[in-house]
């Protein structure tokens, strides 16, 4: 029987996460050199998991996912990372992160999510009741990535 368990990342576990999110975003095939160009900013650092609120899902132990926010204010929160291994995408592993997010939320005091998506998870985010509000212009020419926002 499989173990599935979602629980907050500790530092050591940055290396594990970064693997996850560059995996991640080169599933939606970006070219190599790009992925190189976005290492830095694909890189999630034990400071960060010390800073942030960081929780990952393991499958037997084996971590395949994970999902990081920022608490903004009292009101507001930025969901800065939504990541799972391309192995295991479409097998409801996203939406279990989401809605696992979204229920530690809804225990704050927190009214506004905000989130800068790609713009290949729109669609994702949008069955959870997110809109686009804006767009940011990425480095890549003619690529935006979505500023989406929920209000709770």
């Amino acid at each position: 029987m499989e173990s599935i368990e979602t629980m907050r990342a500790k530092p050591d576990d940055h290396q594990v996460l970064t693997d996850i999110t560059k995996k991640s975003k080169a599933y939606w095939g970006y070219s190599a050199e790009q992925m190189e160009n976005w290492s830095d900013l694909l890189t999630i650092t034990e400071e960060y998991i010390k800073t942030n609120e960081v929780y990952h899902l393991s499958i037997n132990d084996v971590t395949i996912a994970f999902y990081s926010y920022l608490i903004l204010n009292e009101d507001s929160a930025k969901l800065d990372n939504l990541f799972v291994l391309p192995s295991e995408i479409g097998k409801g592993y996203g939406k279990l992160l989401m809605n696992d997010f979204l229920n530690k939320i809804r225990e704050t005091t927190i009214k506004n999510i905000t989130l800068d998506a790609d713009p290949n998870a729109q669609k994702f985010y949008e069955r959870f009741g997110f809109v686009k509000i804006g767009e940011i212009e990425t480095s890549v020419k003619d690529r935006f990535l979505p500023i989406m926002e929920k209000k709770l």
